[in-house]
């Protein structure tokens, strides 16, 4: 059985992507599990909606171990965020995993976060975080992990989930990029403010380009803080990132 695992960035495109993973119906999908723990856990990271109670037994050790059971009787996927759990994770549950990275420009992550959180941490948008992973993974298996663009992602859907598919081990299914439109309780935490953050998702019949426009970072210097950190760590990534050639994308 096979424990994939997606680590990226908010506002990456990334749950589109777990979304096409749930239409290929081999997967057991997991929407950041340990996301919602940093912010609902009975051991949460985060004090943003510390008025929400956590759920008795809700925590980074128990979820690990359900995750553990589960494993042996269907293939997993997990999509997460690398600020979420790098605290908690050791090289035994890096062991158990086959990972893979989905990068997006900051600039358009820190706008898409701004929409929902205007006082967004540095953290939060978590490219350090992630290069920190990446890097950890990296020296441990002594070759770099998968790393797709949230760009090829959406320019070219059917090629790059291909590659992806390719590189990772496991079939390519066509049928997968398509969808109806409707509900995503599946990718809803239980907490507070979480319902409005997949409202493109719900409208969508596939991966295809957004046509959603936020204000420019320019406005905010603060925004523009971020993005200026966060580049770097993007433009490190990028350089390990999976090419998708001309006629891939034809």
């Amino acid at each position: 059985m096979k424990f994939v695992t997606l680590w990226a960035t908010p506002r990456s495109t990334s749950t589109a992507f777990e979304w096409m993973m749930r239409e290929r119906g081999d997967f057991r999908c997991f929407h950041e599990p340990f996301n919602e723990l940093y912010y609902y856990g009975e051991d949460r990271r985060s004090q943003r909606d510390a008025n929400v109670a956590a759920k008795p037994g809700h925590n980074y050790a128990g979820v690990w171990q359900d995750l553990l059971r589960m494993r042996g009787e269907a293939n997993l996927f997990l999509k997460d965020f690398a600020y979420s759990v790098e605290h908690f994770i050791d090289d035994a549950m890096l062991d158990v995993m086959q990972h893979s990275f989905l990068i997006r420009d900051p600039y358009n992550v820190i706008q898409g976060l701004n929409k929902h959180w205007p006082d967004c941490s540095f953290a939060e948008v978590g490219f350090d975080s992630l290069a920190r992973l990446f890097d950890r993974i990296t020296e441990r298996d002594g070759k770099t992990p998968l790393v797709i663009r949230s760009e090829d992602l959406l320019a070219s859907p059917e090629a790059t989930t291909r590659a992806y598919c390719e590189q990772m081990g496991f079939d390519f299914i066509a049928e997968a990029l398509d969808w109806e439109p409707g509900e995503r309780r599946e990718v809803s935490w239980y907490g507070e403010g979480s319902g409005p953050w997949h409202d493109t998702l719900r409208q969508s019949s596939g991966i295809k380009p957004q046509k959603t426009s936020y204000p420019p970072l320019e406005d905010d210097p603060s925004l523009i803080e971020l993005y200026q950190q966060s580049l770097p760590y993007y433009e490190y990534l990028l350089a390990h990132s999976l090419e998708i050639n001309e006629e891939e994308q034809a």
